[in-house]
Parts: structure tokens; sequence; C-alpha cells
């Protein structure tokens, strides 16, 4: 019987319980294995302790719990030669396409204006504009960046993804490589970041990125906080070249009590939840991952450890 090994700090009995469902043939732990215990052929972590993954017996594939993997590879948790499956599925990637649309509409419809004038009791129509008036850039194109784009073609608005490789998306303009960067960049109202954290896109979103942007434009990061230079977008800010941002990613998490990001009057804070895991949905994806992988059939978001990702 094969095994699979639940390393989580969420819930793991739940999820224990709901792998159970889905591969009635297989034990599930959530308790650590021990030297000398039987083989373990999967573990499905999220950030585990140090030591953990590598103490496995006869560990065969990791499962990860999260989109990034970048704590994984970074850390060498993970044994070399042994694959590792990032989690993608539905209710993950329109968690996020939700969370990027509800911050851009209200950004672009001025809600946020209103909400301060309403404290104010103070009566002020703003200029408004039509999505097809927007310039917006999405920084990824992969699963979580190319719903999130496809989205915003669908609202009218004019669209724009960069990404390593410039894969398209129809009817949005595609940019490839960071030689286009700036050009993908240049003159949008809306700057989103989805990238894969890798050493070639931390602190990619500095001041020379963010100066690209239409004046007064809007930043929303639902990636990696490392992806920015955070003194760069406040200072931004601060200068008017950008009139807010919205992030639910940061350097440290929680975020610390005094960070600057928490009381900057431009700054959204919300608290990593943009694309939560959905237990149910997640672990159907995870268990069909396994399934794959016992078929011998190529697996789905395999991560690539020459790119990061």
């Amino acid at each position: 019987m094969k095994r699979i090994f639940i390393s989580s700090r969420g819930n793991p009995e739940h999820l224990a319980g709901l792998f159970r469902a889905e591969l009635p043939t297989h034990e599930v732990l959530t308790a650590q294995p021990q030297p000398g215990d039987a083989a373990v052929q999967y573990i499905v972590v999220g950030r585990p302790s140090p030591g953990v993954i590598a103490s496995v017996p006869g560990l065969e594939l990791v499962v990860s719990l999260n989109a990034g993997i970048e704590h994984l590879l970074n850390s060498g948790e993970v044994p070399d030669g042994l694959p590792i499956v990032r989690l993608v599925d539905d209710g993950l990637a329109l968690g996020m396409a939700d969370w990027v649309l509800a911050q851009a509409l209200a950004w672009h419809r001025n809600i946020l204006v209103y909400k301060d004038l309403q404290a104010e009791k103070h009566w002020a129509p703003q200029a408004e504009k039509l999505a097809r008036e927007r310039k917006v850039t999405v920084l990824g194109a992969g699963a979580l960046g190319m719903p999130v784009a496809e989205h915003f073609v669908r609202f009218g608005f004019d669209t724009r993804v960069w990404s390593r490789s410039g894969r398209a998306v129809e009817h949005a303009r595609a940019f490839a490589g960071k030689e286009q960067l700036l050009a993908a960049v240049e003159g949008s109202d809306i700057l989103v970041n989805l990238l894969p954290l890798t050493a070639e896109t931390a602190n990619i979103v500095d001041k020379t990125v963010l100066g690209a942007l239409a004046h007064g434009g809007f930043f929303i990061n639902g990636a990696r906080g490392a992806h920015v230079v955070d003194a760069d977008l406040i200072a931004a800010l601060d200068a008017g070249q950008l009139s807010g941002a919205a992030l639910d990613v940061f350097r440290t998490e929680p975020l610390p009590a005094d960070d600057p990001l928490w009381s900057h009057p431009k700054i959204l804070v919300s608290p990593h939840v943009a694309a939560p895991t959905h237990a149910h949905t997640a672990v159907k994806e995870m268990a069909e991952n396994i399934r794959r992988f016992e078929r011998g059939e190529s697996l789905p978001h395999l991560v690539d450890r020459t790119l990061g990702y």
C-alpha cells in the first residue's frame, strides 16, 4: 500500500480525510514518520520545518500545498532529483482573479475615493473612465497571471502581459524578457504582479518600473513581497506617481506592526488572502497528480529547478 504524509501547519487531519476519500487504497498519515518506518512515497507539504522532507523514508514525490515553491528550493529542503509538483487548481486561480479584479475595479471606478469622501460627507463626483480607456499590465502569464489577464480582456481593458517567455493571451499584447519589461509597463494605469519569485524576478518592481506607469497609476501585488522594492514603492506613492497600491504579500509575514506599509494612507493591506487554498478543490487536484505519477504520465506544473518554478 502506498503511503502519503500530510505535513501542514494548518489542519492536517481535515486534509487527510479528504485524501482518504479521494485515494482509499492509500494510507494517509499526519504524524511524522520515524527512522525505520515503512516507505512513504508522497509528502503533501506547505512550509515545512527544517529537516522534515529529508527525513521521510522512501519519498518519491513532493506535492506542494502552494503555487509558490521558492521556499522549498531556497532552503534546500528537497533533495536533488526529487520531483516537486506545484499546486495550481481552479479554486486557487479563480480566487486570485476575484481579488485582483476587486482591487482594480475599486480603483478604476473611484470607489476608494468615494469612501473617503463619504467619511467627510463631501459630495464630489470624480472624473470617470471606461475600461477601454485604461491600460493594464499583468506581470506573469502562468497559471495565475493568464486567467487574470483574460478577465481584464473580458472587462474591456487595454491589456498587456509580460513574462519570461512572452506567452500569448488572446486579445492582449504579449511582451517577453527583461529587454521588453519597460515597454510592457510604459503608460499603464494599473500594474499587476503575479510572477513566480526567482533570482531574476526579485526586486523587479522598482523605481524604474513604477516610474514607467502613467502618472497616478495603481499597483496590485498578489505574488511575493520580495518582488517589490518597498522604499521605491513608498517614494512613488508619496510623490504622486502612484495614487494607490493593494498589497497582499510582504517580505516578512505576518507584516510587523512597525512596518510603514501598515499606516500609509494610499496602501491597502490584506493578510495574504488573495488566493487561499480551498481544501476540497486542492485535494482533488493533488490526488489526481498522484494518480498521474503512478500511471507514469507527465505531471502538470512540475517544478523546473533551472527556472525556479
